[in-house]
């Protein structure tokens, strides 16, 4: 190519270039003028209007305090700290995952002032009321759902600090910390994890002895794997923290006990004989302020020991009315299992996020058409859309009337109630997170592209979210605990001859009851049948693993080593029991005096979270609790509930009460709110576009 045909090539690139720069009214009217097929139809047009009362419908999804839950997000609308957006006269609530991960702590901190001067927490550690403590769980739910890193900001220094003082401490405790830490003049956090353990709380290495001479503990990290990990708000903004130390008195180990120690002061300087670094960036949560914390001879008054369960006298004497260590030890921790039940709960408020905002945009996006002259199809019409988003909603109502149940029985608790609480929030908050996780990943792939938005929040909050899988207890781990305490209960009717009754296990003294193998319409909906299956598989689970624990024992293996060889089994019981659970629950609601529309609704709802957990678990065919005739009309039914449920789809989604705020920009009008007219620094980009014109 010669110079001149270069030049010719040049200036027509340029020509094309400049043809899409210059602003030429008429071209950009005509490429912008909204088209027929452009134009979008609220969900509303494409449902039937709500078959049953929406406001009943909520109460028993959120089981208490609606007034207080929606003031807290009128409160929140009416403040900048936690507005993101603006489009078109709309608000949109959220935290900004784009800012770096300082200004995310600060604004966190920013929004927790705010909500302190306007006396949100008031009563918080201080108001024994069990109505109160409803009300609280409320407020911090609906904060939580607003952010992930808000809500758990405010559970490190409530619940966790707070509650560890509250529940571990007596009541020398509770007048020099209690007010203080609701008034945030001292900020806690929670010094558990070590960067060697997690769940093994027994295993944790740092090491606390008495100084007798000066009345004082000793505070020690020995070695590196003892460091406090991922330690909440010690990076930045706690004074105070609970210190999980292995106790050594006389050169005696006594084991895990918790002291209250100051890691900063008044002034926000670490203190003597303390070092903290920044955990750093995380994939998410990246509004919580995590640390790593060394002690080295750090010194606490002997009054700094929370001795609810035991205390070291003045002149280093030892006591403990349970002289037991595995009880002393169970006792000690029985008080920190509200983490469990606050997770459980909180999972199941994020899912609902996702699947508000995923069927919303279902029922407005269209794709494909059988024929050019008809419009394309609802995305929520295609059977494959339904199947993917309904039997997920259906699951969420039944994890909603579960996790409020267990709130129930944690508010209300006794001494006796400890077993219980601890063995339903291990497996319900398992079930839920991973239910969470699964949820929001489906939405996000049922949203196209619109699903990796961060401002349709479903894509983020799966981030955000994916922590607590493992946070406060493994999953995999928790459904083993599950197992090991129902095989405890099991060992322990037997030795005493008497009938297994515990955590609902009348039904595993039935022998030989038979399985229901008619696989008709109004058999595999009925809830006798259901609730016969889930028993058949949580009874078989058990008589397994017992089977194969008690060959394995008579082989020299010990109880511990024979549940960790028959993993696989315990962690099926551990799903087992909590799935029975929530059918048992789901059924007590669906039989509460309700209108007939809602419980003809939930009748639905509860056969298609029932079959769909059946066609998604193998061990009903494994095991043969199914025949494969049944397998094959469990699906068919499976699609035909979704078909029944579909026009009520944007109603039960409706029935969550969540704010328009708190859902993506896509359950609405996405078209509006992805028009030019609401692009961001739109004019920024126009500028810049004629000073390069100019410069030509």
């Amino acid at each position: 190519m010669d110079r001149r045909d270069m030049e010719a090539t040049t200036t027509g690139r340029m020509a094309v270039l400049l043809q899409h720069l210059t602003p030429t009214t008429s071209s950009i009217v005509s490429s912008l003028h909204p088209l027929p097929c452009l134009g979008f139809t609220p969900a509303e047009f494409n449902s039937d209007p709500p078959s049953f009362d929406l406001l009943s419908m909520r109460k028993l999804l959120d089981g208490h305090n609606i007034e207080e839950r929606d003031a807290v997000f009128k409160l929140m609308e009416s403040s900048d700290l936690f507005i993101l957006k603006h489009i078109g006269g709309d608000i949109f609530l959220g935290a900004d995952y784009n800012q770096p991960m300082e200004a995310q702590r600060s604004i966190t901190m920013d929004r927790i002032h705010f909500l302190l001067r306007k006396g949100v927490f008031r009563g918080w550690l201080t108001n024994d009321d069990l109505q109160f403590a409803f009300e609280r769980s409320a407020v911090h739910e609906s904060l939580g759902t607003f952010d992930h890193s808000l809500g758990i900001k405010l559970g490190v220094h409530f619940h966790l600090w707070g509650g560890a003082v509250k529940y571990l401490g007596t009541e020398r405790h509770h007048r020099k910390w209690l007010q203080a830490t609701e008034d945030y003049v001292v900020k806690g956090c929670f010094a558990m994890t070590e960067l060697g353990h997690g769940s093994n709380v027994r295993g944790i290495e740092t090491v606390t002895t008495y100084d007798t001479s000066t009345q004082e503990f000793v505070v020690n990290t020995p070695c590196e794997s003892a460091q406090k990990y991922w330690i909440g708000g010690a990076a930045n903004d706690a004074t105070h923290a609970v210190v999980f130390s292995q106790l050594h008195i006389n050169g005696r180990k006594e084991g895990v006990h918790a002291f209250i120690v100051q890691i900063r002061d008044g002034k926000g300087q670490v203190c003597q004989g303390v070092k903290i670094a920044d955990c750093g960036h995380k994939i998410g949560l990246n509004g919580v302020d995590n640390g790593r914390i060394w002690f080295d001879n750090v010194r606490v008054p002997r009054e700094n020991l929370l001795n609810s369960v035991a205390d070291v006298t003045a002149n280093g004497e030892y006591v403990s009315s349970i002289k037991d260590p595995e009880q002393r030890f169970g006792a000690f921790m029985a008080p920190l299992t509200f983490g469990r039940v606050t997770i459980a709960t909180s999972a199941v408020y994020m899912a609902k996020i996702g699947l508000a905002t995923a069927i919303r945009y279902a029922l407005t996006r269209r794709a494909f058409s059988p024929s050019p002259d008809v419009p394309e199809v609802l995305l929520l019409d295609y059977p494959s859309h339904q199947h993917r988003l309904i039997p997920l909603l259906a699951k969420t109502y039944a994890a909603s009337f579960a996790a409020n149940q267990l709130k129930k029985i944690y508010v209300n608790r006794t001494p006796a109630d400890a077993k219980t609480i601890h063995v339903l929030s291990s497996g319900y908050k398992a079930m839920f997170s991973w239910h969470n996780v699964k949820t929001l990943q489906e939405c996000r792939e049922a949203c196209g592209g619109q699903g990796l938005k961060s401002e349709n929040r479903i894509g983020q909050l799966k981030a955000e979210y994916d922590v607590q899988l493992t946070f406060e207890g493994d999953n995999n781990v928790l459904m083993q605990q599950v197992s090991k305490a129902l095989i405890g209960e099991y060992f322990a009717a037997k030795k005493k001859g008497k009938p297994l009754i515990a955590f609902g296990l009348k039904h595993v003294n039935i022998v030989n009851a038979p399985a229901q193998t008619s696989h008709s319409s109004s058999v595999l909906q009925s809830k006798d049948f259901q609730i016969a299956l889930f028993q058949l598989r949580e009874r078989d689970l058990l008589h397994r693993l017992v089977a194969n624990i008690s060959g394995q024992m008579s082989q020299g293996s010990s109880v511990a080593d024979a549940l960790l060889k028959n993993y696989h089994l315990a962690e099926d019981l551990g799903y087992a029991f909590s799935e029975r659970c929530v059918l048992e629950t789901f059924i007590a609601v669906e039989e509460e005096k309700t209108h007939s529309s809602i419980k003809s609704l939930l009748e639905w709802l509860r056969a298609l979270y029932i079959l769909s957990s059946i066609d998604e678990n193998p061990v009903f065919l494994r095991y043969g609790y199914i025949t494969p005739k049944q397998a094959q009309a469990i699906q068919s039914e499976i699609t035909r509930l979704c078909m029944e449920l579909r026009p009520q789809a944007l109603a039960l989604v409706d029935a969550f009460g969540l704010p328009r705020g708190l859902l993506g920009p896509i359950a609405f009008d996405w078209i509006k709110y992805n028009s030019w007219e609401h692009v961001e620094n739109r004019g920024k980009d126009e500028k810049s576009s004629a000073t390069f014109l100019a410069s030509l």
